[in-house]
């Protein structure tokens, strides 16, 4: 039977890693030919076969339940129920809106929104709601957080704008929103919102300073409701009735283990309800109660038998649960743990067992951080030796206790009082330690690499004296110094990065980097640190030689202060240097400038009579091996008429297209004169300037101009000097991934 619950998982995760899923009628057939195998006694391939159709009709189901394609960039009026905590910071409005109605179409079950400067939204209520509706996306950059299958994990199947709405009834049945309006009230010592996320799992009170905290000491897990708290509590009511047994104060008549065990599913269950039983506190209620249940009926059968039943019974309820990260890292936690305490051989001290489980977390998850391309926090292992017990047993119980009791004048807000002082003292430890040790972000490698990572990890779990264990800690290090593949000379690799409405091209050559703009900042929106910075680091940059901001629009230079403050910068230059922040001390761009690295030529020219930002944009041009990229900032017409009458009038294979495709740029002229074969182009979909406008890319169409459109295809990748076509992201084909339209990477 276990390995016929091992194939089940398999089966159940198999549809995730497929690039598109099996048609519907072979998911009918599979299970007729499963239920033929049983007499056969071929259970393996029989339980691999119905995991695999129920995994493969839940994605399918899930993708059905999409926004149409017609529908995409329309604005509708719709009628629904907001569901969830609506969050709201900096002026948006942002919630979920369930049961969706339209008068004449038909809408997912469930849309995420944002409304701007819109009025405060509860929980429970109904609203009709003037919304611009979108298919599901997001931005797709190398080694990236894949917001597309976030959405479809989930099962959002819209994402919108709000342009108008009125209130239709009042709330109903929201004493979640309700308990959190109390806790955002009381005095909790300014530590409200890391409350409201340890009570409710509303982490949407946390400031950017306290995530940062939080992932750089990995502890996000303690203050954002998890599976450990859930755990926790209900290890806590079995501690409690098994104690009061121990001393004889517990009724005789009742029989202490089954009353046990279901004082302390009920208060995992009940904690989980607090916190909106989302997919994660599921996971974690399915856990507890296997747990009990072993611990009641089946401890004979050992510690891998419960947690091989709820990992089935986690994907069983929700196939999709694979798509999230914090499936894999809970239970490969949790069987480092089996694995590595199970095989020991002599007692441990307390301490020693707490501190090993720490560091044995911590390399166990190392690959696995690694292969879900998430930061690992160096400190993590002391962060959480101190972290866990304060916020387990300091925190935690005056935090639920406190929000119980509120209906109590000054009991409760008294217990929250000393609740939020403990969670800012805690802040203040963790910040001090984050300070000291910020996450490190892994670069990307290949399968090979991770293998030996993975191998490494292993060896050093095994107990003392096996063979080879050495080897686990060189394996292990192959991690954080990947074998790197050095350019050839007169080479220069290109990524354009994905950054919606804007431009962020990354040049690499031997032994230098060029950043081509930085990516857009709107508000406290910065690409430039949430999508720039993280993919610098994960193509292996450390530092940049040149960062050129071709000119001062914060669609371009937006994100230049962020990633000037997490990689160092050996100079700045800018078309438009007045136009941004002194701290950049940024240099004007120098016409006719011109240098070489490793073999590469650059050539800068900027319009001397430009009038505005645009007009004076730097242009760049590059040379590898007699290929070149032309990038051209914002520049229009004019600008590009007096272009051809430069050096840089030369046939020119890729051409970024100027100003995002606008009509007033690509004019026929300089299309005629570069005789480009490719352009690139940066946006965002669905923007509201009509980037590209449809008479540029008529035009680059009859000159046979190929289309590389990042808001289709996400980052797009050449190596410039080798004559090679383009790749992208959305080339990298999953289920979730709307294929790239005709048209966005061919003639």
């Amino acid at each position: 039977m276990r390995t016929g619950m091992m194939a089940l998982a398999v089966g159940l995760l198999a549809p995730v890693f497929l690039p598109a899923l099996p048609p519907v009628g072979l998911l009918l057939v599979l299970p007729w030919v499963a239920l033929m195998l049983l007499p056969f006694r071929s259970y393996p391939l029989a339980f691999f076969l119905f995991g695999f159709v129920w995994a493969g009709f839940s994605a399918q189901m899930a993708l059905n339940d999409r926004l149409p394609s017609r529908l995409d960039g329309e604005t509708r009026w719709v009628e629904g129920r907001v569901v969830g905590l609506p969050q709201s910071a900096e002026g948006v409005v942002r919630f979920e809106l369930a049961d969706a109605r339209s008068r004449h179409d038909k809408l997912p079950s469930l849309m995420r929104l944002a409304w701007y400067a819109g009025p405060e939204v509860k929980s429970g209520e109904r609203w009709r709601l003037a919304v611009k509706l979108k298919r599901p996306g997001g931005l797709l950059n190398p080694d990236a957080f894949d917001y597309e299958a976030w959405l479809l994990a989930q099962r959002i199947g819209a994402t919108g704008t709000v342009k108008d709405g009125q209130r239709l009834a009042p709330a109903q049945w929201a004493w979640r929103d309700s308990i959190r309006q109390r806790l955002l009230a009381v005095d909790a010592q300014g530590r409200n919102g890391a409350l409201a996320a340890l009570v409710l799992g509303d982490g949407s009170g946390l400031s950017r300073e306290d995530w940062q905290i939080l992932q750089d000491t990995g502890t996000v897990h303690l203050l954002v409701i998890s599976g450990q708290h859930i755990g926790l509590l209900a290890a806590l009511m079995y501690a409690l009735v098994a104690g009061l047994a121990r001393v004889g104060i517990w009724p005789v008549r009742w029989p202490w283990l089954p009353w046990a065990c279901g004082l302390a599913f009920t208060a995992a269950l009940g904690y989980g309800l607090l916190a909106g039983f989302d997919v994660p506190v599921r996971r974690a209620c399915v856990m507890v109660a296997l747990v009990l249940l072993w611990r009641l009926r089946f401890r004979h059968l050992g510690a891998w038998w419960p947690l091989l039943l709820a990992f089935n019974g986690v994907l069983l309820m929700d196939p999709l649960a694979s798509l999230r990260p914090g499936l894999w890292l809970s239970f490969i936690a949790v069987a480092v743990l089996i694995f590595t305490f199970g095989g020991r051989l002599g007692p441990w001290r307390w301490w020693q067992t707490w501190s090993r489980a720490q560091w044995l977390i911590a390399i166990g998850l190392c690959p696995v951080l690694v292969a879900l391309s998430l930061p690992i926090s160096l400190s993590g292992p002391l962060a959480n030796l101190l972290a866990v017990p304060w916020v387990s047993f300091a925190v935690l119980p005056p935090a639920l206790l406190g929000t119980l009791l509120l209906p109590i004048p000054y009991v409760g807000e008294g217990l929250l009082w000393l609740a939020g002082g403990l969670i800012d003292g805690l802040f203040r430890a963790l910040a001090l330690i984050a300070g000291r040790w910020p996450a490190w972000v892994p670069t990307t490698m290949q399968w090979w690499v991770w293998a030996l990572g993975g191998l490494g990890a292993l060896l050093l779990l095994l107990p003392r004296g096996v063979p080879l264990r050495p080897l686990g800690w060189p394996l292990l290090l192959v991690l954080a110094f990947p074998p790197r593949e050095r350019l050839a000379e007169g080479v220069a690799d290109v990524w354009q990065l994905d950054v919606g409405q804007g431009l962020a091209i990354l040049i690499r050559t031997r032994h230098h980097t060029l950043l081509y703009d930085s990516g857009p900042r709107f508000g406290d929106f910065d690409l430039g640190e949430r999508v720039v910075l993280p993919a610098l680091r994960k193509l292996g940059v450390e530092h940049l030689d040149l960062m050129l901001l071709s000119h001062a629009d914060v669609d371009h230079a937006g994100g230049a202060l962020a990633v000037a403050k997490g990689l160092p910068v050996s100079r700045v230059i800018s078309g438009d240097p007045p136009g941004l922040p002194e701290t950049l001390n940024a240099k004007a761009c120098e016409s006719g400038r011109q240098w070489q690295w490793d073999g590469v030529a650059f050539h800068l020219w900027q319009w001397a009579d430009g009038h505005d930002s645009n007009q004076r944009s730097c242009v760049l041009q590059i040379e590898a091996n007699g290929e070149r990229l032309l990038l051209t900032g914002d520049i229009d017409s004019a600008a590009e008429r007096d272009l051809l009458n430069s050096a840089l009038a030369v046939q020119t294979r890729w051409l970024q297209a100027p100003h995002h495709g606008s009509r007033s740029s690509s004019s026929m002229a300089l299309l005629k004169a570069l005789r480009p074969q490719a352009v690139l182009i940066s946006r965002g979909q669905g923007n509201s300037f009509g980037h590209p406008h449809p008479t540029v890319i008529a035009r680059y169409r009859k000159q046979g101009i190929h289309i590389h459109d990042s808001a289709e295809q996400g980052a797009i990748h050449l190596q410039l000097g080798r004559f090679q076509p383009a790749r992208s992201m959305r080339q990298q084909r999953r289920f979730w991934r709307d294929p790239p339209l005709p048209g966005a990477e061919y003639r």
